[in-house]
């Protein structure tokens, strides 16, 4: 079991947001054990093709996202399960999700 200190430990309220500070359009969901980004997008095809760069992006960082989409928008969540909560690794999913969107220059609609 890890402790906050430690790769993989649990993060804090407090440490939660100050790291959500810098990150454009996340905020922590009402149990506080995950993050999320609402992405509004213009139809079904751009939904289904960010979901598709989400699940990629979990895929390389070997930390899946949960992922919701319908016409019109994506919603992408991030916590660690094994860990019961938010750990540097959900925060760091997001950091990379909005680099690689920002990169392929994907706005919200």
């Amino acid at each position: 079991m890890t402790t906050p200190d430690q790769p993989g430990g649990l993060l804090s309220e407090a440490q939660v947001q100050a790291r959500l500070d810098g990150l454009d359009g996340w905020g922590p969901s009402a149990d506080g054990k995950a993050i999320a980004r609402r992405f509004n997008v213009k139809g079904y095809a751009r939904a289904v093709e960010l979901a598709n760069l989400a699940a990629w992006l979990g895929n390389q960082l070997n930390h899946h996202a949960d992922i919701r989409f319908g016409w019109g928008y994506c919603e992408v969540s991030f916590t660690s399960h094994d860990a019961g909560g938010l750990t540097e690794r959900d925060l760091d999913g997001a950091r990379r999700l909005n680099r690689v969107l920002a990169e392929a220059g994907t706005r919200d609609a």
